[in-house]
């Protein structure tokens, strides 16, 4: 099963490749005008959207690629006024929407208001027109409900399994089990402490199956995977936020005793000069920043290397290059596999030992 997944993502990066290559969604301009770029490919793929592009069709006549997608709602405020329609109504950025009075243009997948139908460019070639604030639900946004619906559908009949009382669990009850246990017994209870750690166990189940069900659909190239969730910085920001709030609202008297008045350092560092509280408290700070980081940099550089592998086939335009980028590429599926459920762990970890700090009582 494996292989076969491999294979199919393969095939489906190369075949993304070459409708990206000449994909006229935002540059308005085709592929023959220009090379092969494999940025542009790789950020188009890693970025978010306003629709969830599946593939391209030919058109034989012309020769040019008509890209097919998933509509999906676009809702804009600007001075006071709610605009909702579909991301269909750009044309894949070749035509502007018109609400009212306003007009807006999609550029580069954000959206601006156009100035007599047109944006405007300072000497940097960045867009200078406002921009409405955007509510939209985009493919990250569609692909985190996705993951939403799923999660309930999964684990909420457990829970009545579980609550009914019955036998041997079977089917997906049966393999996430010995998962939920894992979490339990080796992540909450260990670094949280026997007595406090069911307080927090539904968090800590919750980030780690939504990282982990996130990290997976993102390897998946169809729809509905393929959304590079875990893999934007918004998304882990958030999650980090959660773990900091919690570790520092369940804080007790020992763990800001530890920062404002920190054991064991002279009382000089302590309060004429506050070196030591500010050292505390940029570690209160930094803590989640690693999380942060650590899961939004692992998932990205596995998108991006998966890609890079396959643009050389499209670099050196050659076909003998491809059995060395297809075996690596296959590598590197197999090793994102574990690096989905690894970084799940490491959060969860991280977060349970954040957490189990501010909670434990003074020995």
């Amino acid at each position: 099963m494996k292989r076969v997944f491999a294979f199919l993502s393969v095939l489906f990066f190369a075949f993304a490749l070459i409708a990206s290559e000449e994909h006229p969604a935002d540059n308005h301009t085709t592929n023959q005008e220009k090379e092969f770029d494999p940025t542009e490919v790789i950020m188009h793929h890693i970025s978010d959207a306003h629709d969830w592009h599946l593939f391209d069709l030919t058109n034989k006549e012309t020769g040019e690629l008509k890209p097919v997608s998933i509509p999906l709602p676009v809702i804009l405020l600007h001075d006071g006024n709610l605009d909702i329609f579909m991301s269909s109504e750009f044309h894949h950025g070749h035509s502007n929407v018109k609400k009212g009075d306003k007009e807006y243009t999609l550029y580069h997948k954000k959206i601006y208001l156009a100035e007599h139908g047109e944006l405007q460019f300072d000497e940097h070639q960045h867009p200078t027109n406002a921009m409405p604030l955007d509510f939209s639900i985009t493919k990250n946004v569609a692909s985190l409900l996705i993951c939403a619906v799923l999660l309930l559908l999964i684990f909420i009949p457990m829970a009545k399994m579980y609550k009914k009382g019955k036998g041997i669990p079977r089917g997906i009850q049966g393999f996430l089990e010995p998962i939920v246990l894992f979490v339990v017994e080796d992540i909450a209870k260990p670094n949280i402490g026997e007595h406090k750690y069911k307080r927090f166990l539904p968090y800590l189940l919750t980030v780690f199956f939504f990282i982990w069900f996130n990290n997976m659909l993102g390897l998946i190239p169809i729809f509905p995977g393929g959304a590079n969730l875990t893999g934007n910085i918004a998304v882990t920001f958030t999650l980090a936020f959660f773990t900091m709030v919690i570790t520092n609202v369940n804080g007790n008297r020992n763990y800001w005793s530890h920062i404002f008045n920190t054991p064991g350092v002279p009382w000089w560092l302590k309060y004429p000069i506050p070196l030591m509280p500010f050292v505390e408290l940029v570690g209160v700070l930094a803590k989640p920043f690693a999380l942060m980081i650590r899961l939004f940099a692992n998932i990205t550089a596995g998108h991006i290397i998966v890609l890079s592998l396959v643009s050389l086939i499209f670099i050196f335009k050659t076909v003998w290059i491809s059995p060395a980028a297809i075996f690596f590429v296959l590598f590197m599926d197999v090793l994102e596999l574990l690096v989905a459920l690894l970084q799940a762990y490491i959060f969860t970890l991280l977060s349970a030992l954040f957490i189990g700090l501010a909670v434990q009582e003074h020995h």
